[in-house]
């Protein structure tokens, strides 16, 4: 298998990235008993991880929400809306013709 020409480098995050992911598997071994961890190793995994990882704290939010709502008109029968705004003057519907396509030998255009 032939080397790599371009070789991949890594940023400073990406870096940490892998470095967490590997402590978190280190320490999940050990919780499961796959591998034993001294107390020093555990402590410094622990403050590494938390240079790393955000840490899971409650937080308080104070903040006023405020919710804006718009009236509903209620719906009005069609008795009710002739007796209180008389009967509207409707415009008729008239059809237009559509438009005939142009000729294309005509000389005007």
């Amino acid at each position: 298998m032939a080397a790599r020409n371009i070789k991949i480098r890594h940023d400073e995050e990406t870096r940490a990235k892998i470095q967490t992911t590997q402590l978190l598997k280190r320490l999940q071994d050990h919780v499961f008993g796959h591998c034993d961890l001294e107390a020093t190793q555990v402590k410094a995994a622990e403050i590494c991880l938390r240079k790393t990882l955000p840490d899971l704290t409650a937080t308080e939010m104070n903040a006023e929400v405020v919710h804006c709502f718009a009236m509903v008109p209620q719906v009005m029968e069609k008795q009710q809306w002739l007796a209180t705004r008389g009967d509207p003057k409707l415009i008729e519907h008239q059809p237009i013709e559509p438009e005939k396509p142009k000729d294309p030998n005509s000389k005007l255009n």
